[in-house]
């Protein structure tokens, strides 16, 4: 995908190979490639934001019973009733045992956080990516480019989304203590310190850089095959961000593994390998994971994670072009009948 932010108009097309300049649009033709990629002048940051933010809450909402499969069965001390061998068979139990909405607990706070999150996400990620192409590719496509704008945007997504993700994984645990959101805030705020939220601040960025990275090169790297002018195409953008979702996760489980227990704090866990208080710092959450699980430990939920990151992905890209696309041609048309 080529999110250029177009500030100022649309540029000429770089030198070079590639599809040549599109003509210029009339009322009536279809959008060409680069009057999508490239946005209209004014339209940039707040489109980018907009259409961040919805793909941003649609990605995080619609697999999130599956998103709660995940954290249980990456429990290194669970429950026995809470020992589950599938995605599905875990469904199907918490359904039959906890009752129908228990996979959506936690819920709310998840979208209160994903909404400003994403919005900042894509919006620095946009504005990174096309000053670091300008240097490096003379304003063409660069992996570079693509891998450090991603990385750079993940500081301020983890900044907005840790304190919610800390909420939300401790509300979706077997058996948890917790009534609500409001009064997981407040005992953790008493009992913890405000710290708590932000336990596993390092381990997310950790994570989610190298996972954004190669979530980003490989989405680039697919559109690449798949749509190299760069239209806007929603099977290959559903296709690119399925494989980009599903490679950057399993490559990234084990440090999804070690925040989760930062987040969790999982009680019985800490105790059988005598941790008192709390646990905190990515090396010590390593080698507790490993005394518990030894190497298999870190691919705890591998299975869960997968299936939940390939369709979370492919919707939030696919929903961010859509409405990148509808807002540019919205644009585009109103330009044009001037």
């Amino acid at each position: 995908m080529e999110l250029s932010c177009g500030v100022g108009g649309s540029a000429a097309a770089p030198p070079g190979p590639g599809p040549p300049p599109p003509a210029a649009a009339t009322p009536g033709q279809p959008m060409e490639s680069e009057e999508y990629e490239s946005l209209p002048s004014g339209a940039s940051l707040g489109t980018h934001m907009m259409a961040g933010a919805v793909a941003g809450i649609m990605e995080h909402t619609v697999m999130y019973p599956v998103d709660s499969v995940k954290t249980r069965m990456q429990s290194l001390q669970p429950d026995p009733k809470a020992q589950y061998r599938s995605v599905y068979e875990a469904l199907k139990k918490i359904v039959l045992t906890e009752g129908f909405w228990r996979p959506l607990r936690g819920i709310n706070v998840t979208m209160l956080g994903a909404g400003p999150a994403h919005a900042l996400y894509f919006a620095c990620y946009e504005q990174m990516k096309q000053s670091l192409s300008d240097i490096l590719q003379h304003g063409g496509n660069s992996h570079l480019a693509n891998g450090v704008a991603g990385s750079v945007a993940t500081l301020l997504h983890d900044a907005v989304m840790n304190p919610a993700e800390v909420v939300k994984q401790r509300l979706q645990m077997f058996n948890s203590p917790y009534t609500s959101v409001v009064a997981c805030v407040r005992t953790v705020q008493r009992t913890e310190g405000f710290g708590a939220f932000y336990r596993s601040y390092t381990t997310q960025l950790t994570m989610n850089v190298p996972f954004q990275a190669i979530h980003f090169i490989t989405y680039e790297f697919m559109q690449e095959q798949l749509n190299p002018h760069r239209d806007y195409h929603p099977q290959s953008h559903i296709v690119s961000g399925a494989v980009a979702g599903a490679v950057a996760a399993a490559a990234t489980t084990p440090l999804d593994v070690c925040k989760t227990l930062l987040n969790t704090q999982e009680n019985l866990a800490l105790s059988s390998v005598n941790v008192s208080g709390h646990l905190s710092g990515m090396l010590n959450a390593f080698k507790t994971v490993y005394q518990l699980g030894g190497l298999p430990g870190y691919f705890r939920g591998v299975q869960a994670r997968v299936i939940y990151q390939m369709p979370s992905t492919a919707i939030a890209w696919s929903v961010y072009e859509l409405f990148k696309y509808l807002l540019t041609k919205h644009k585009v048309e109103r330009r044009a009948s001037l």
